[in-house]
């Protein structure tokens, strides 16, 4: 059955894009301190956040066909829905690095030529010592970024177009196209867990450019992940109630469940790993990135971590909470906006400095513009294809799932 896209769902869309231009627009205006720097990082936020989101669906995709595991293969389509917005994601995350590239803004101080020019007010000996990772004017910077931007889109087209032939194919054709994209799937995972990395030290960490941690980027794909499993529940339950998916049952309701409850914890593991190390040993430019955000934004630091942490701890734990589909949106919406929060805390302070003091309608506003445009860019790519796999060498398997 092909999922419809009503024109209500899709005004509801529209008007949520628009919602949050108006506001993000009232936010940018009202703005007294650096509305200009202020825009890039808050447009940075939320077009990265979006944009991990769609890659940890495309992970978690490519690990269910390395493993060859059967539970997931009925709302495989939603997670192709979910990454089919990496092409969008991709675009606005590298207009906010072209823009710091030509000196529109100075999200990333080492982007700033004067930072590496002797006699400068802005020079920086520390930076000029970092500068061949990025490369004169930042080209092997430019050179990584689309080199794994490419990788991440061609990955996704091809996993959805191998996933379209298999509902036409049969007998040996059908098992020698699996046993493709089984091994591809592996291959992706390879370079996957190299390139989620490095763009998270090139496009995140390097905006406090004095810091760095070895974990840095195994926390942040933790987060996009989780992320990406809050959007799949929500959206598989979304569609059981709108009469689609008919075979998807509790048990791969609680399966979902229990993804975002452990993935929420892997997080959690991976920000006390590297907040822990770093504090104890008291290494001054080691744990300036934390005393910082401890000090001055106290609040949001601490505030972000409890609802990623306590939310799903306390309110996943149980069997039936991970089966309750009312339960699971509203505590997965908490977690979702908890994992903007914490990009947010990411970004702010390095990027802004003192000129950062709280989350205001400018990150709201197009948090919510960007949702918009996210809901219905995933929406519309689940109109193009049947929602169930029709000839999926697993899909009984998946169809009697603990019934």
């Amino acid at each position: 059955m092909n999922f419809t896209l009503t024109s209500r769902a899709r005004t509801l869309c529209i008007g949520l894009l628009a919602l949050g231009l108006v506001l993000a627009g009232f936010g940018f205006l009202n703005d007294h301190t650096d509305h200009h720097q202020n825009f890039w990082a808050a447009l940075f936020i939320n077009a990265f956040f979006f944009f991990g989101i769609s890659l940890g669906a495309l992970f978690f995709f490519a690990l269910q066909n390395a493993t060859e595991t059967s539970w997931s293969v009925l709302v495989r389509r939603v997670y192709e829905g979910i990454f089919s917005y990496l092409p969008v994601g991709a675009i606005t995350v590298l207009v906010v690095l072209a823009a710091g590239s030509v000196g529109l803004h100075h999200v990333w101080s080492w982007m700033d030529p004067a930072v590496t020019t002797e006699g400068s007010d802005k020079f920086d000996e520390v930076v000029v010592g970092k500068m061949a990772y990025f490369g004169e004017y930042g080209w092997f910077f430019w050179l990584r970024a689309l080199v794994f931007i490419g990788v991440f889109l061609y990955f996704a087209m091809w996993f959805r177009k191998q996933s379209l032939a298999l509902d036409s194919e049969s007998g040996e054709a059908l098992v020698k196209r699996h046993l493709m994209v089984y091994r591809r799937s592996a291959l992706f995972l390879v370079l996957f867990a190299v390139f989620s990395s490095v763009i998270a030290w090139d496009w995140i960490m390097s905006i406090d450019v004095h810091w760095f941690s070895t974990l840095f980027g195994w926390y942040v794909f933790a987060g996009m992940w989780v992320g990406s499993m809050i959007c799949g529940v929500v959206l598989v339950m979304y569609l059981k109630g709108k009469g689609y998916l008919p075979q998807v049952n509790n048990s791969h309701i609680h399966d979902m469940g229990k993804w975002v409850f452990a993935v929420s914890f892997l997080w959690t593991y991976l920000y006390f790993s590297q907040f822990m190390l770093y504090w104890y040993s008291n290494i001054p430019e080691e744990v300036i990135y934390f005393k910082d955000r401890i000090d001055n934004h106290t609040w949001l630091m601490w505030g972000m971590f409890f609802i990623n942490f306590l939310v799903p701890m306390v309110l996943l734990m149980s069997r039936d909470a991970k089966r309750n589909p009312r339960f699971l949106i509203g505590v997965g919406s908490a977690i979702f906006v908890g994992h903007w929060l914490d990009l947010c805390q990411m970004v702010l302070p390095g990027a802004l400095g003192d000129h950062f003091h709280a989350i205001g309608l400018l990150e709201i506003g197009l948090f919510l513009a960007f949702l918009g445009l996210f809901i219905l860019t995933v929406l519309n790519a689940l109109t193009k294809a049947p929602l169930t796999p029709v000839n999926h060498p697993y899909l009984e398997e998946s169809v009697h799932h603990q019934i």
